[in-house]
């Protein structure tokens, strides 16, 4: 299977739209090596032609546009076969209504996740107006096939953050997803939101091949030290890269090939190719993703 990184930064993107931070100002006045993102998406794909999309975010056009399209000599064609969503987070489901030209789409999604995009942001019902949405029910431990030798696993990823729309707790408000290529046996592991690396969660990285985890903040308070939020990272659903807790200490010794840290804050300093603290996850054998990275597994 193959899967596309289309879009490596958190919500907002980098640079966002209003923020003066060290890397938003770094990567508008090239003042230091940096490359822009868009907001965080990954796809995948049995065959390199048909793509299944992990979250629709605001920008899915590009996204999109980014794949190998099936050929076509007329009419209207896509190679987004469905969307599969982690959670309700506006960053990860707006992309869906601009996806309302088609004629249908199949959205995989548990149902808290349902229920927050359909009686909570009204985003499902809306559109529904446009094209046909076919819900796929996301129950977490269920192996699903996807055809052609792909299937995934969800998983309950706990989370005590506060729920804007929807239940407010319980399974399924935020998932991850195992992703099996059932020809090789092999797996990748997408997990954009995590709040905690629990023994449960631990078990779904055993034998992965690749894992796309979580890289929103370096630090806990790091958007309190830059005065642009009151809440921690783990306060906001992320577990922070650094500390004696965080995600690197954790993950670096974990034997999975490779660890790749997506949805990347704007303030976060590994998007500044020259920092200390990205020259520290590189060295303890952790990547960092960038729009358009493609692996095989």
């Amino acid at each position: 299977m193959w899967l596309r990184v289309l879009g490596s930064a958190a919500g907002g993107g980098f640079p966002q739209w209003n923020c003066g931070c060290p890397g938003c100002r770094a990567v508008r006045d090239g003042s230091r090596p940096c490359r822009p993102r868009t907001q965080s998406s990954i796809a995948v794909s049995p065959d390199h032609q048909r793509w299944f999309l992990l979250n629709a975010s605001p920008d899915i056009h590009a996204h999109v546009e980014s794949l190998s399209a099936p050929q076509s000599s007329k009419g209207r064609t896509t190679p987004l076969a469905a969307v599969l969503l982690t959670d309700a987070e506006l960053d990860h489901t707006l992309g869906l209504l601009l996806l309302r030209e088609g004629r249908a789409l199949e959205v995989h999604a548990t149902q808290a996740a349902h229920e927050a995009l359909y009686d909570g942001t009204s985003l499902l019902r809306t559109l529904e107006r446009y094209c046909a949405v076919e819900w796929r029910p996301v129950v977490p431990g269920a192996d699903v096939s996807l055809g052609d030798g792909l299937s995934y696993r969800a998983f309950d990823v706990p989370t005590t953050k506060q729920a804007r729309f929807g239940p407010t707790s319980g399974q399924g408000r935020v998932v991850g997803y195992r992703l099996t290529d059932e020809r090789s046996g092999r797996s990748a592991v997408y997990l954009p939101g995590l709040q905690q690396l629990t023994p449960a969660i631990r078990e779904q990285l055993d034998d992965c091949a690749c894992l796309f985890v979580d890289g929103t903040c370096w630090h806990d308070d790091e958007l309190i030290r830059l005065g642009l939020a009151g809440k921690t990272a783990r306060e906001m659903g992320h577990l922070p890269i650094d500390g004696p807790d965080g995600s690197l200490e954790q993950l670096s010794p974990l034997p999975v090939e490779r660890k790749i840290y997506v949805h990347i804050n704007n303030t976060n300093p590994i998007l500044l190719e020259d920092a200390p603290e990205r020259r520290l996850v590189e060295k303890q054998g952790m990547e960092v993703a960038m729009d358009g990275l493609e692996i095989r597994v």
